[in-house]
């Protein structure tokens, strides 16, 4: 069958996408009903929004010939309506086009549309902009919060109604919310409303369920009437005690395990988290005999580009690795894992016959040299599109109506400090990491929960500016309600500091449109040395006579401290290695790519020749090995070169 998708005459016309059929429930015989027949399925997940669009149908195909008979994503509220009511569905958000992809591929579609998701995604996929109300209720039937519902679902499941399998699509069940039994609102109002919304926009055919953990604690406050409640566990459990949690809502019906982890989320600063294959076979076979149905989440991580990684409480924020330990790599490459959950399922089904599309080839590209462009503080009146905010007080990144990225916040020192004088944050108000400078000379860095105080000299009237990092708000539990920024003020020795001037920074938006250039040369600073917050720039040539470039590639920043990457102006992502997990575990077997460095799965088609710049926060050499490229086409003001960022 043709991978490309359905036009939209043809939608409009067919109002389906094939022959239409019947997915039901059937209680009287514990299991599921497919056009009448008796079903289960055997899914795996994969997030759209972690790998790009080019990548869909190679990590499908694989999914395919694994033996799955199903996949499952999330539909992340926050990453298709960045601002209200402007909506993003097109390239790597074109969720249509994976669904039809999978349909075409030969995979059904378990679909989590939220409105939250968790998934270790920004604010567990709920949009920032909904803070704007400050005392909010999220995940409730606070009235704001269900009118933003409302009016997102309102244009979502519009869009999803023809993909259902009742129509002629790959959708065979829908969630509703996402494990609301761990959060501490339980609302059956709420979830009451969700219900009703989604079937007065899907229709009354359409499954609809829930997943919590495997405990009654967790069921009491997550299942609802005329929802089917299902449940999540990881393997070398008690299977048969976690599936009688779902039986105790569910008295008859099939069992279901929603998220059986394959793997595990990593965290900055912690080792990369490692489930044994046996484990995991062992565990799924267990499940298989059973006769249950399963999701394996997840059967492909991805990666979490640009600011959109998750946290977790006490804040702990993810990585932009999302390998998970998963079956199919973070760069989509087959693992023992693979192949042993392969054979797993082919002793429950037939799995389907040929050859397994091969792990993609990757190539090194080299040492690229590296110079500095241009200091934060020397580009603000590039980087602020919208200008400077004064106020008494600091501002979140709410109040300035930035939602990612950084902010820079100015004010003057009230008075001499001859000696070394604490400024400081006595409310853990950082969020969530700051690069203090005072008059242009590097004092140190705040950083939530780690370092609320350092000591600051100069005289009365000397500027400091302090760069503040978002470093992703927190997905899961109470927290949510993550406001980004100075979220307090901050004090000078006993003194509350006064008289603040806030620069929101369009990072993304400057180097995209290539307005940051190279100054006057400097010298490198010191090893050891603090500095500031800068670009740096450099290029490489992909060379020729090698078949099937350009290929993908690592990117490994030996002695590199922090920042974030752009190439074509496409944010890649952050790099941390002295947090890790990149380091922590270079000399593992499998994976070695991401525990020694950074890899991006991301092809440049367009040009031969690529120019890189880097925000290098507070970095001490000069060189970049191994680069990755972008599919992104080049919008930099020279039409040869493509363009990238480090923070």
């Amino acid at each position: 069958m043709s991978l490309l998708r359905f036009g939209v005459t043809l939608l409009l016309f067919a109002h389906s996408l094939g022959d239409p059929g019947t997915f039901s429930v059937d209680y009287e015989n514990d299991c599921f009903r497919k056009d009448g027949e008796v079903f289960r399925y055997i899914s795996g997940s994969i997030h759209y929004n972690r790998i790009p669009r080019v990548y869909w149908k190679d990590r499908l195909l694989k999914m395919y010939m694994a033996g799955l008979n199903a996949v499952q994503t999330y539909i992340p509220w926050n990453y298709h309506e960045e601002s209200p009511g402007r909506y993003s569905f097109s390239g790597d958000q074109d969720v249509e086009y994976f669904l039809q992809l999978a349909k075409d591929i030969g995979l059904l579609v378990i679909l989590r549309p939220g409105p939250y998701i968790c998934g270790e995604w920004d604010m567990g996929g709920l949009p920032a902009w909904l803070l704007n109300k400050k005392d909010i209720v999220l995940r409730s039937s606070d009235p704001d919060y269900i009118t933003a519902v409302d009016a997102w679902m309102g244009k979502l499941l519009p869009m999803m109604k023809p993909y259902l399998y009742q129509n002629g699509g790959p959708i065979i069940t829908v969630q509703v919310e996402n494990e609301y039994g761990s959060y501490f609102a339980c609302d059956y109002n709420y979830m009451r409303h969700l219900t009703k919304l989604f079937r007065s926009h899907l229709g009354d055919d359409v499954v609809l369920f829930t997943t919590d953990g495997a405990g009654v604690s967790f069921l009491k406050c997550g299942s609802i009437q005329d929802l089917y409640a299902t449940v999540d566990f990881g393997p070398g459990g008690n299977v048969t005690a976690a599936f009688d949690a779902q039986r105790h809502a569910e008295p008859r019906g099939p069992l279901v395990n929603s998220e059986f982890y394959t793997g595990w989320l990593d965290h900055w600063g912690s080792r990369h988290s490692v489930v044994s294959t046996a484990r995991v076979a062992k565990s799924l076979n267990e499940i298989l005999s059973m006769g249950a149905n399963v999701n394996l989440y997840m059967f492909i991580g991805g990666t979490n580009f640009g600011y959109w990684n998750g946290a977790n409480t006490p804040f702990a924020p993810q990585p932009t690795s999302y390998d998970y330990d998963a079956p199919l790599s973070e760069a989509g490459d087959l693992t023992e894992k693979y192949f042993a959950i392969r054979e797993v399922i082919k002793m429950h089904r037939k799995i389907p016959e040929g050859p397994i599309p091969p792990t993609t080839p990757k190539f090194a590209y080299g040492t690229v040299v590296m110079k500095q462009l241009q200091t934060v503080s020397d580009a603000l009146e590039i980087l602020s599109f919208s200008g400077p905010v004064k106020g008494m007080y600091p501002q979140t990144f709410i109040e300035l109506s930035q939602a990612f990225g950084y902010v820079l916040y100015r004010t003057r020192l009230p008075v001499d400090c001859s000696t070394p004088t604490p400024l400081s944050s006595p409310l853990n108000g950082v969020h969530d990491r700051a690069y203090v400078s005072v008059d242009g000379v590097s004092a140190g860095i705040l950083e939530r929960n780690r370092a609320i105080s350092i000591n600051v000299t100069g005289k009365s009237g000397s500027q400091v500016d302090i760069l503040v990092e978002n470093m992703g708000r927190i997905n899961y539990g109470k927290s949510i309600n993550d406001f980004k920024g100075l979220v307090s003020n901050l004090t000078l020795g006993a003194d509350t500091l006064l008289g603040w001037t806030m620069y929101s920074l369009s990072i993304d938006e400057a180097v995209s449109q290539g307005l940051l250039g190279e100054t006057k040369p400097t010298a490198p600073p010191a090893p050891a040395a603090l500095s500031l917050p800068a670009f740096y720039g450099g290029s490489f040539i992909i060379p020729d006579g090698i078949p099937d470039l350009p290929q993908d590639t690592y990117i490994k920043l030996p002695q590199w401290r922090k920042g974030q990457v752009w190439i074509n102006g496409f944010n890649l992502g952050r790099y941390w290695p002295s947090r890790g997990p990149q380091g922590l575990l270079a000399n593992h077997q499998q994976g070695l790519y991401f525990r020694e460095c950074l890899f991006f799965n991301v092809k440049m088609h367009t040009r031969e020749k690529c120019f890189m710049y880097y925000h290098r926060a507070v970095d001490t050499l000069w060189d970049l090995c191994s680069v990755a490229f972008t599919k992104k086409k080049i919008i930099a003001v020279r039409l040869d070169v493509c363009e990238a960022l480090f923070f």
